[in-house]
């Protein structure tokens, strides 16, 4: 199981079928559980602590976790799938977070055992929702050797 610890209101129903459509593809353990933790009622560096705090009251000691993060490093598909699946082999909970607006603390950019970028652009957190889990679907399908990634 993969769990994906987002800050932010519940799928918007424009997203919702296609993350449906890819959910439902993902077998164990690459299937997803979702934490969605509420946006702070304030703003700036204060609502970057708050939010925060909140991610990292839900991290365990055995939980590896990928940040997402414009400034992060980036992966080809197959290079991200051969990262999940080396968590799992080891034993680790893989954890993928997803900041708030404002993103988050120096502490927890540090408590990431890794931080990933899809692009140098800034997506709406909704649709990094769905662009994390057709990675994460085509992330298995390359594990399985299966055709849907064309190299």
């Amino acid at each position: 199981m993969i769990t994906i610890i987002a800050i932010g209101k519940k799928h918007e129903s424009w997203i919702e079928p296609g993350l449906e459509r890819y959910e439902k593809r993902l077998k164990q353990p690459w299937n997803v559980q979702w934490v969605l933790l509420p946006h702070s009622a304030m703003a700036g560096s204060t609502a970057r602590q708050e939010e925060s705090e909140r991610i990292e009251k839900r991290l365990r000691y055995d939980t590896f976790v990928i940040l997402l993060d414009e400034r992060g490093k980036r992966f080809d598909s197959p290079t991200f799938s051969a990262l999940i699946e080396s968590t799992q082999t080891y034993g680790k909970k893989p954890v993928i977070v997803i900041g708030g607006a404002y993103g988050v603390t120096q502490e927890l950019q540090q408590r990431a055992d890794i931080v990933v970028s899809f692009s140098d652009m800034v997506f709406p957190h909704q649709l990094v929702r769905l662009l994390l889990v057709e990675q994460l679907y085509r992330a298995q399908s390359i594990a399985a050797g299966s055709k849907y990634h064309h190299e």
